[in-house]
């Protein structure tokens, strides 16, 4: 594709972050036909297939490495089964606003990690955006949770730990160049999503809903997954990485919004500016120093 005009560019940030945060609205809304391993392993398999004739079309002559293989595989594994498997779960708990929130944060947890396994050391801002990132979080649940929540926030502490798994991973296969982005994005697609399903029909049974369901969990696969990956990556070619990390510091706003006239979900004022002061956290964690 040709690269985008700065512009255009900025347009694809915002849609993606767009799209993105309609998968939190989309999810609560069908988890009461379907499981949310069955949810994950459809939208993410289904995203593969598509994603697959690109990826067999691309110049790529430099053949996969066994070790490869199985790092690929525990991407897919720790991203699609347990990170969304579980983020999917906690929907049936906590109100999509919340989840598209404590999504922003993984940030915090991936550098920590990545302190001692990657050695990636932060700098001052970073430091000072982690401590405003967790101010943040204290001020959104301040006001306490409802019944139920405390379960749905342990469910999802355990899918934190397969995403930073997957966000550690990611950056050092990417960081070593031994597959491209595309092959990076679709094996671990097809891999943790194939085997996600396998594991949904034998827990949660063979799928069945309505037909409006099944339309949804097509237009995750299409849109939010294969198109907007597509959208994302494109946009990268003229974007700094920070710059798009912007755009999707605001997916917890646009989910806020959806959630606010699709679900009536409605958020306390302190809630708001929680996610206020998380944005600027967020953001100051992603900045880098000048020689990096």
């Amino acid at each position: 594709m040709k690269k985008p005009s700065y512009p255009l560019a900025i347009a694809e940030a915002v849609i993606v972050s767009l799209i993105w945060s309609s998968s939190f609205i989309i999810v609560k809304i069908i988890i009461a036909d379907l499981g949310p391993l069955t949810i994950s392993g459809l939208r993410y398999l289904i995203g593969a297939l598509i994603l697959f004739p690109f990826m067999l079309r691309e110049k790529e002559t430099t053949p996969i490495t066994g070790k490869v293989w199985g790092l690929l595989l525990l991407l897919g594994l720790s991203a699609y089964a347990i990170g969304n498997g579980m983020m999917f779960w906690s929907l049936k708990y906590l109100p999509a606003t919340t989840v598209s929130f404590l999504m922003s944060s993984l940030t915090i947890t991936t550098l920590i990690v990545g302190i001692f396994l990657l050695k990636e050391i932060p700098g001052i801002v970073q430091i000072i955006g982690i401590i405003v990132t967790l101010g943040g979080m204290t001020l959104f649940f301040a006001e306490g949770m409802q019944a139920g929540e405390t379960l749905g926030l342990i469910i999802f502490g355990i899918g934190v730990i397969g995403f930073t798994t997957f966000g550690i991973l990611g950056r050092k296969i990417a960081r070593s160049g031994s597959v491209s982005t595309l092959r990076l994005t679709t094996v671990p697609l097809a891999l943790g999503g194939g085997i996600t399903l396998l594991v949904a029909i034998l827990l949660e049974g063979i799928p069945s809903a309505p037909l409006s369901t099944w339309g949804l969990i097509l237009f995750l696969a299409v849109v939010n997954t294969a198109i907007g990956y597509v959208l994302y990556n494109h946009a990268l070619q003229t974007l700094a990485a920070f710059q798009m990390n912007i755009a999707l510091n605001l997916t917890p706003v646009w989910t806020a919004t959806f959630g606010f006239f699709l679900l009536d979900e409605r958020l306390e004022a302190l809630q708001m500016l929680g996610i206020a002061v998380m944005i600027v956290g967020v953001m100051l964690v992603q900045m880098r120093k000048r020689k990096q």
